[in-house]
């Protein structure tokens, strides 16, 4: 076994120790992908919201929405449009993330992280609990995303990319 290699199994104390400070580390591939896989996220985002403007005047004619002061037609339309400001904030704002983890941002990395546990959890669960199968035209596509960024941004190469400029914890002297 050379020295730069990892076992297959490692003890959890040593998992848990901290990754080391290079300030000049070179960006890892994981860090390349990871930011890839966001952009690719956002890509397809904007490919279902395309597919919904597309589908806008089926969805308004077969909408159950009623409002008092407007008519149902309206009230459809409104309800549509605030989907695409929405999804387009967020898409914006999930670029920007993607932008921040490829500079090596660790906040940026750890807060798409978090999104994409939620997401997975709630396909999960709701195939769970609700039987939703999980296909190309339901949440195949996201959910493959989403474990492909949590593999990626969890990395020790990532890690420590992200964490590259973070000063050493003062060493306790006895």
């Amino acid at each position: 076994m050379t020295e730069n290699k990892r076992p297959a199994y490692e003890p959890a104390a040593r998992l848990l120790e901290r990754t080391h400070y290079d300030p000049d580390m070179p960006r890892p591939l994981a860090t390349v992908a990871g930011a890839a896989l966001v952009l690719l996220r956002v890509v397809a985002g904007m490919f279902w919201l395309g597919a919904l403007v597309l589908q806008i005047p089926d969805l308004v004619e077969t909408s159950q929405i009623t409002l008092e002061a407007a008519s149902d037609a309206q009230a459809a339309s409104l309800g549509i449009t605030v989907v695409l400001v929405v999804g387009g904030v967020g898409l914006l704002v999930e670029a920007l993330l993607a932008f921040l983890i490829y500079r090596g941002v660790n906040w940026a990395r750890v807060l798409v992280m978090g999104f994409s546990v939620v997401s997975v959890s709630f396909s999960f669960a709701a195939w769970w609990a609700e039987d939703q199968e999980i296909t190309i035209n339901t949440t195949f596509v996201t959910l493959a995303f989403d474990i492909l960024v949590l593999l990626a941004l969890s990395s020790r190469d990532a890690a420590a990319y992200a964490r590259r400029n973070e000063g050493r914890p003062p060493e306790s002297g006895a």
